[in-house]
C-alpha cells in the first residue's frame, strides 16, 4: 500500500477533527462519525476465458445510516483498497448531508484491471460480487452507482443479479442504470452540470465573467469532458485538458467539440492540433482562472500546489487535493470549491433516479435539471454564507454543514438499544 493510500482515511479523520473544533460535538457522536457502520470484504472467484479461476478482492463500506440508506459508487481499479473505499464512503456521508438528500455514505470496489479482462469476465465478476453483497444492499439499505471504470452496463448486471435473487424486478437497488430498465434522464451529465452550476455561482460571487474565463481540466473523462463542453458552450475559454496518456494546451483556447471528436477516434487527447502536448505537471501550473481536477485522488498536493495560478479550483474528482495542498492554496487566496459540494450533482440525480424507481413514475429531463440547479445553488449559498460569517475556507464550511446534519440525525435517533 502506498503512503498516499495509507494516509487517505487519516486525512478524513484529521479534517473531521478540525471541523469538530467549531462544532464541539458530544464524544459519543463524534466517535460514531469516525468509525464506519459496516466494512465488508468479499472474495470474488471468477472463471476466466482461459478456464482458470482468479480471485479478486471486493469491498463495500457503509459509513453512516443516520439520515437514510447508504449511497455510493462502485469502482473497478487495480489499486482499490479498503482504506480508499472507507475514505470515499465517509466523503459520501458528508456530501449527501450537505445537499440535504436522505442518504448516508457508502462506497464499493474490486481490485482488478478491467482493461485486461473480456466483457464476459467483467460480467461474471460483477454478478458474483453482487451475490456476495446480497444481504447488505437494496433500495432501503444501500444503493450502489457507477464510479471509476464502471458504467450503466455494470449497474444493469447488478440490478439483474439482485432481482433474480429476489424473484422480481428491483430497479431501485442501483442508480446509473440504462433508461430502459429504470434509469433516469440526465444522470450521465449530472456531476458535470452540478459542478458547472456551483462554479458559475462562485464566478458571479467573485464578480468575474464566464465569457473568456480560462479553464484547465485534469481528467478529460466523463466528468471533466462534459464540464469542459458545458463551459465552452457558455463562452469560457478551455485552454488545457489532460487524460491518462498526457495533456494538451492552447492559450487561445481549445475547440472542445473537436477535441471530443479527436479523443473518440484516438482514445487520447494527446496529438490534437492546434495544441501543444504538455505534461500533467505543466498543466497544473498553467496560467488559468479555473482549474478543474476531475480524475483521481491527490492530484493537487504539496509538491505542485505552490505552482498553481488559478483563482478557483472546482473539484470534479473525490479528494483530489491533499491537506498540505489545502493549506498552501488557502494561504495564496485560492478559492477551493470542495468535492463534497462541487461534484455532488451525481448523487443528487442518483437520488432523483431512486425516487422515480420507487414511484414507478419518471420525470422529464428539463425538470431534473431544474431541480438539480435549485439544490446545487442552495447548497453553494449556504456554504458561502457560513464561510463568510465564520471566516472559514469553503471546504471547512461545507464539512461543518454536512457533519452537523449527520450529527443532528444521530442525536435525534439516539443509541440502540
Amino acid at each position: 500500500m502506498t503512503e498516499k493510500q495509507n494516509d487517505s482515511y487519516k486525512d478524513v479523520l484529521d479534517r473531521l477533527e478540525a471541523v469538530n473544533k467549531y462544532l464541539n460535538l458530544p464524544d459519543g457522536i463524534y466517535g460514531r462519525l469516525r468509525i464506519p457502520k459496516r466494512s465488508i470484504i468479499v472474495s470474488v472467484p471468477v472463471m476466466m476465458d482461459d478456464g482458470s479461476v482468479q480471485f479478486f478482492d471486493g469491498y463495500r463500506v457503509q459509513h453512516n445510516t443516520a439520515r437514510g440508506p447508504t449511497k455510493g459508487g462502485i469502482r473497478y481499479h487495480p489499486k482499490v483498497t479498503l482504506n480508499e473505499i472507507t475514505t470515499l464512503a465517509a466523503l459520501m456521508t458528508w456530501k449527501c448531508a450537505l445537499v440535504d438528500i436522505p442518504f448516508g455514505g457508502a462506497k464499493g470496489g474490486i481490485a482488478c484491471d478491467t482493461t485486461k479482462m473480456s466483457r464476459d469476465e467483467i460480467k461474471k465478476m460483477t454478478r458474483r460480487y453482487t451475490y456476495e453483497l446480497l444481504p447488505f444492499i437494496g433500495p432501503e439499505q444501500d444503493i450502489p452507482a457507477p464510479d471509476m471504470y464502471t458504467n450503466e452496463q455494470v449497474m444493469a448486471w447488478i440490478m439483474d443479479t439482485y432481482s433474480m435473487a429476489k424473484g422480481y424486478s428491483v430497479p431501485g437497488v442501483v442508480t446509473g442504470k440504462p433508461i430502459c430498465i429504470g434509469g433516469s434522464l440526465g444522470r450521465k451529465e449530472a456531476t458535470s452540470r452540478g459542478l458547472v452550476v456551483v462554479l458559475l455561482e462562485a464566478v458571479k460571487n467573485m464578480k468575474l465573467s464566464v465569457d473568456g474565463l480560462k479553464i484547465a481540466v485534469i481528467g478529460f473523462g466523463n466528468v471533466g469532458a462534459i464540464a469542459a463542453r458545458l463551459l465552452y458552450e457558455k463562452g469560457a475559454k478551455v485552454v488545457a485538458v489532460s487524460d491518462s496518456k498526457g495533456a494538451i494546451h492552447n492559450p487561445k483556447g481549445l475547440d472542445i467539440t473537436n477535441v471530443l471528436k479527436f479523443k473518440a477516434q484516438n482514445k487520447t487527447v494527446t496529438g490534437y492540433k492546434p495544441a501543444d502536448n504538455i505534461t500533467l505537471e505543466e498543466l497544473v501550473s498553467i496560467d488559468c482562472d479555473v482549474l478543474i481536477p476531475a480524475a483521481t485522488e491527490g492530484q493537487i498536493n504539496s509538491k505542485n500546489a505552490k505552482n498553481i495560478k488559478a483563482k478557483i479550483i472546482a473539484e470534479g474528482a473525490n479528494a483530489p487535493t491533499t491537506q498540505d495542498a489545502d493549506k498552501i492554496l488557502n494561504d495564496k487566496g485560492v478559492v477551493i470549491l470542495p468535492d463534497i459540494l462541487a461534484n455532488a450533482g451525481g448523487v443528487v440525480v442518483s437520488y432523483f433516479e431512486w425516487v422515480q424507481d420507487l414511484q414507478r413514475f419518471f420525470w422529464k429531463e428539463e425538470e431534473i435539471y431544474k431541480r438539480l440547479e435549485e439544490i446545487m445553488i442552495n447548497a453553494y449559498k449556504q456554504v458561502n454564507v457560513l464561510s463568510a460569517e465564520k471566516r472559514l475556507d469553503m471546504r471547512t464550511a461545507a464539512l461543518m454543514l454536512g457533519v452537523k446534519r449527520v450529527a443532528e440525525a444521530i442525536e435525534a435517533r439516539g443509541l440502540y438499544p
